[in-house]
């Protein structure tokens, strides 16, 4: 008699959690992770082993490096992306740490109109951000002192399928803000389609606003 649970495949969660990256210099590396605002989650060492762990801020995945942790050339790692709202606002950050960051820049086009390297599936990088502001679009770059490559995305609006549409949930108070902000904006224009008068229901329209833009669905007009 066969068990009543044989043949049913139970869904096992997969974080990723942890991302390698290889440095020649540790302390170095440390000292410039530190200085971008990620938080150290730890430095442990023992013998000839040593590891250190940043996390992003707002991010559920980190990063490790140290010694003797992986065996791959120190600054292969290329296309690690960081996700941001605003590519604007990351860049100046950077700046103001003293990174050494790319000019904003989207791909497309058939003309490389900038010095920098191209980046991912052999697209040029053209000056300045998407036209259109569109999500997934904008792209700053920078480096890590190994060469270690990062590739900053804004992303407002989630590709349908790719989150989770049961529940809204943000990562920083700072995406939050910039979720609303986007929703004041778009519920302006809808204020004025409407002869510009005031919608006592406005809380409902920027909760439905918020909620589809980050699952990939229709937005409310």
């Amino acid at each position: 008699m066969t068990g009543a649970t044989e043949g049913v495949r139970v869904r096992v969660d997969m974080k990723l959690e942890i991302l390698v990256i290889p440095v020649s210099d540790v302390d170095r590396a440390k000292q410039f992770y530190a200085n971008l605002g990620w938080r150290l989650d730890a430095d442990f060492a023992a013998g000839d082993w040593r590891v250190i762990q940043f996390t992003p801020p707002g991010s559920p995945c980190s990063v490790i490096f140290g010694k003797n942790v992986t065996a791959a050339a120190p600054g292969s790692a290329q296309g690690l992306y960081l996700v941001v709202s605003d590519i604007e606002a990351a860049r100046n950050d950077l700046l103001s740490r003293g990174v050494k960051v790319s000019e904003a820049f989207h791909g497309g086009g058939d003309v490389h109109t900038g010095t920098d390297e191209p980046y991912l599936f052999g697209r040029l990088r053209v000056s300045g951000p998407d036209p259109e502001r569109g999500s997934y679009q904008s792209f700053v770059s920078f480096s890590d002192p190994d060469g270690n490559g990062w590739l900053v995305q804004e992303i407002t609006a989630r590709l349908p399928g790719r989150v989770d549409t049961d529940g809204t949930t943000f990562a920083s108070r700072t995406d939050l803000a910039s979720a609303l902000r986007r929703a004041a904006a778009a519920h302006g224009e809808h204020e004025k389609r409407s002869g510009g008068q005031r919608d006592e229901n406005w809380p409902d329209w920027y909760a439905e606003y918020i909620v589809n833009e980050q699952a990939g669905k229709p937005l409310p007009s």
